[in-house]
């Protein structure tokens, strides 16, 4: 059994303190064997905000993998944003092109759908060049039996969600990890879980979003993700917080892919 917790959106700055506790409790209870942030750290990526986002994750006694989001580059600030809108993020945090974890049988590479500018008016979106998705996809080794990738944006969109991602090159992003049997693609933004499989391929490579932990709500609780994964099966649950404790909301059993 590999366990998982998937927390996304943490927006500290905008925490939802009483959910973001109780989540840090749990997961100091719970044999996680890796905590994944698929981004927005920050509200406005402002200085104390980092600061506070660094402690905390410098308090979890787990591993721990961060990929940015829209929100963790500079709110204000159009020069810094332009020239280095991960500066801080990478100060604070860690490298904000990828961070990468490997243990038995299991890999994971994060790849950074943010942008600070781009050639559109909602900054906001996400963004997934040619080149990240191919270094994405060639990085896993042919012994990685369970292949995780983490953005913040979902590669496509997620179906009846309160929000849009509008990742550029998401779809042709989707399709090389579908060819490299990519079996997760984890993300937020959108500050509500789910679980589709892509169309494209074998239909065994998914995408799994998480909720928030913030008080940036969209018609969802709280929530974060629990992913536990066998040899037979990954299995996801959404853990929301009902304002006193944290139970399961949906749940989702997947079939793994057949060994190559």
């Amino acid at each position: 059994m590999f366990r998982i917790a998937h927390l996304s959106d943490l927006h500290f700055g905008d925490e939802n303190p009483a959910a973001l506790d109780a989540a840090t409790k749990w997961l100091g209870r719970e044999a996680i064997d890796l905590i994944v942030i698929s981004g927005d750290l920050t509200r406005y990526a402002t200085l104390p905000e980092f600061q506070v986002a660094s402690a905390w994750l410098a308090g979890l006694s787990n591993p721990w993998l961060v990929t940015p989001g829209n929100h963790d580059t500079p709110y204000v600030g159009l020069v810094e944003r332009a020239i280095a809108p991960f500066g801080r993020f990478e100060k604070f945090i860690g490298p904000a092109a990828t961070q990468s974890w490997r243990g038995e049988g299991v890999a994971v590479r994060g790849v950074n759908t943010a942008r600070g500018l781009q050639l559109r008016l909602n900054w906001s979106k996400g963004a997934i060049s040619q080149r990240q998705a191919r270094e994405t996809a060639d990085w896993f080794q042919a012994d990685d039996a369970l292949r995780i990738v983490v953005a913040h944006h979902p590669l496509i969109e997620m179906i009846g969600g309160p929000m849009s991602a509008r990742v550029r090159g998401g779809a042709r992003a989707a399709g090389r990890l579908v060819d490299a049997r990519v079996d997760l693609v984890l993300s937020g933004h959108v500050h509500a879980p789910f679980v589709w499989p892509y169309p494209d391929g074998d239909g065994k490579t998914y995408a799994v979003g998480a909720g928030t932990l913030s008080v940036r709500e969209r018609g969802v609780s709280p929530s974060f993700n629990l992913i536990e994964t066998d040899a037979d099966q990954i299995r996801i649950t959404a853990l929301g917080w009902s304002g006193s404790t944290y139970a399961p909301t949906h749940s989702w059993a997947i079939d793994r892919r057949e060994s190559a």
